[in-house]
């Protein structure tokens, strides 16, 4: 399953002929840089200092979310002609093959990843590592704006699992397992930055995205996250639902939970939904 959801930054190389034969048969990748995280605001700009040679600049905010509302969370899923509409300007043809990537784990770049599969494209993988794995192995970028050849993907929504609020409170409650994405201090109520209340589902389980990774940035291997996850009540065979901020560091997680041979839905409207709800219960500690 691994190879299903990542590429090394060595096989990207190949696939792009820099510093080796890709196959003819596969044809080239559509590469997609997804440079976010919270409170960045810059990820165009870094795109344009330097990205992999041929990726297109994906705007999280405006291309991998709709807007957002207390009511539908911060980065709601985007309706099936919006994202087809971005994916085609990205280039995303039928039958391509996609590889997203950003700056940070994978942990912004894998919401591409869950939509693109969400939205039935089946070949995408998550350059594990990152851009510090391409540059690692000595592999040149280049700096402006790329505009491809717009594809003509046809997107059909509903090939990836969702939860909404209630399925979540029903899995947090003892229907499954809810793993809470978020850092442990946010999780326990310590602190939060930008949503309304402090803390997390009752009986959702801590479970942070960034553990998922190991000190270079790579996904950890394999069975080091199947230990992960089974210690977690994530096991195989388990009901298993996600949720973090705001359904952005999650789809990380579900990205880790498949590689350890889990399935697991996501809860996009997360936390930021959540909190804003005065009727549902919060959790401390």
């Amino acid at each position: 399953m691994r190879k299903q959801v990542l590429v090394d930054a060595a096989t990207l190389a190949a696939d792009l002929q820099v510093g080796g034969v890709p196959d003819p048969a596969e044809g080239r990748p559509v590469v997609l840089d997804v440079r976010w995280a919270l409170g960045m605001t810059d990820g165009h700009d870094q795109y344009r200092a330097g990205h992999v040679p041929g990726a297109v600049y994906v705007d999280l905010e405006s291309e991998l979310a709709a807007h957002g509302s207390p009511a539908e969370g911060r980065h709601p899923l985007p309706s099936a002609a919006a994202f087809q509409a971005a994916a085609r300007r990205w280039g995303v043809s039928a039958g391509s093959r996609v590889v997203v990537y950003d700056s940070v784990g994978g942990t912004s770049a894998a919401r591409a990843w869950w939509l693109l599969r969400y939205f039935g494209v089946p070949d995408v993988r998550i350059l594990d590592g990152g851009l510090a794995a391409w540059t690692a192995q000595g592999s040149a970028v280049e700096p402006g704006d790329v505009t491809p050849e717009p594809g003509d993907v046809v997107v059909r929504p509903g090939a990836m699992p969702v939860l909404d609020a209630d399925q979540a409170a029903e899995l947090a409650d003892g229907a499954g397992v809810l793993l809470d994405a978020r850092a442990g201090e946010r999780y326990r109520g310590e602190v939060e930055p930008v949503d309304p209340q402090a803390g997390h589902v009752p009986g959702a389980v801590s479970a942070p995205t960034a553990e998922n990774l190991g000190a270079d940035g790579r996904f950890l291997p394999t069975g080091d996250l199947r230990r992960r996850f089974g210690a977690l009540g994530a096991a195989d065979g388990a009901t298993v639902g996600v949720y973090c901020g705001s359904g952005v560091t999650a789809a990380h997680e579900v990205a880790a939970l498949a590689i350890a041979g889990v399935d697991a839905a996501l809860y996009p409207g997360s936390w930021s939904q959540w909190s804003n709800d005065p009727a549902r219960p919060v959790a401390v500690g």
